[in-house]
């Protein structure tokens, strides 16, 4: 079930959850944590951060309710300068997206079009299974999707992605996801930075870095040093949806060289900045004490799940993002169905990977719930 099916099914769900902040003594005192209910669902399966925006971002908001009768063109510059400055570019390496989805959405449409212009073929590598938004856009736009599943051990096969383009007469999009979702695992740089560094005109990178501020592993690299040193064939998103918190205020951002840049906002909205959204992330920006907060927060929350997982014997892929990607010793719908019977939604499956389930981690004090539930399934042979 895709979100928009979820959302559709579930209008009768209060449409706010209360969200409480962790801290390690809560954690320790918390023997027999309050299981969910109808009027209080876990919900863990479409990868938000459940801590809520910070203090600092909420109060942004409010203090800037005043003006927001005026349009929010002042807020977007001063959130553009500031993305620019957090990785030492200037503010023509960025553009601003409602959402990092805009701005793949964008660079698809550029790219096909810059395609139709030349006369040429245009295909979509893309690995399978992966974030599916670029597909849609591709597909929606004619665009060839071409899908390289991932290996035995869950990572993309680099390999036969790069051979997809070299066997194609056109431009090739390739999109990666690091870290990948669903699978929360990384491809590390070392991997990728000699095919990426291909300077081609009909190669051209998406790298989608969603989760990248929750990555901790040392052999991840933003592909946002590549544009650092001047590849033009680049372009990389980011976005305040998980780590910051802000879902719902629909602000992400590319980083590319300027020229590309200048071709991406070719396709975007013209107006696809709010105001409130926009003085949300520069405050969030600023609050570092936040962001190690949320980082420490989903650390701790891995950590509860991994362990219920070692102690049940259920098999699962590294993390370094804000869900955990785990085998279901069963049919993974009929779990689905069972975990929401239970309050609890879960993701769903990512074919062709079968009996794999995504999981959200959301605070600590929410997967002790979730562990709580696991457990008793586990005693009636579920999972």
């Amino acid at each position: 079930m895709d979100r928009r099916s979820f959302l559709k099914s579930t209008s009768l769900i209060a449409g706010s959850i209360a969200i409480n902040a962790f801290s390690n003594q809560s954690i320790a005192q918390t023997n027999s944590p309050v299981l969910p209910d109808e009027q209080h669902p876990l919900l863990l399966n479409f990868n938000e951060n459940s801590l809520g925006m910070s203090v600092k971002a909420r109060e942004a908001v409010i203090n800037a309710l005043p003006g927001a009768f005026r349009y929010p063109d002042a807020a977007r510059a001063e959130l553009l300068t500031n993305i620019a400055e957090l990785y030492r570019l200037s503010d023509k390496h960025i553009s601003i997206g409602n959402g990092s989805s805009e701005i793949i959405q964008a660079a698809v449409a550029m790219l096909a079009n810059r395609a139709n212009q030349r006369g040429i073929k245009i295909q979509l590598v893309t690995p399978d299974p992966t974030f599916n938004y670029a597909e849609l856009y591709s597909l929606s736009l004619g665009v060839k999707v071409t899908k390289i599943p991932l290996t035995t051990e869950l990572a993309f096969d680099l390999a036969k992605m790069e051979q997809a383009t070299k066997d194609f007469e056109g431009l090739s999009i390739v999109y990666i996801c690091n870290p990948n979702n669903p699978t929360a695992m990384i491809t590390p740089h070392n991997q990728l930075e000699k095919w990426m560094n291909s300077q081609s005109d009909n190669l051209f990178f998406i790298v989608d870095e969603a989760y990248a501020e929750y990555v901790e592993d040392p052999n991840f690299t933003s592909a946002i040093e590549l544009v650092k040193k001047g590849q033009n064939n680049l372009i990389v998103t980011r976005t305040f949806s998980k780590i910051f918190a802000l879902a719902g205020l629909r602000i992400g951002y590319g980083v590319a060289s300027p020229a590309t840049i200048a071709a991406v906002d070719e396709f975007l909205s013209i107006d696809n900045t709010n105001t409130a959204g926009a003085v949300a992330a520069i405050a969030s920006l600023k609050d570092k004490p936040f962001i190690a907060h949320s980082l420490k927060s989903n650390n701790t929350s891995r950590m509860i799940v991994e362990k219920a997982f070692n102690e049940l014997g259920l098999e699962y892929a590294p993390s370094q993002a804000n869900f955990i990607f785990h085998k279901v010793n069963g049919d993974v719908k009929t779990y689905q169905q069972r975990m929401a019977d239970a309050h609890v939604m879960v993701g769903r499956e990512f074919p062709p990977i079968i009996g794999w389930n995504r999981l959200t981690l959301g605070t600590p004090e929410e997967m002790l719930q979730f562990v709580v539930i696991l457990k008793q399934f586990h005693k009636k042979g579920w999972v």
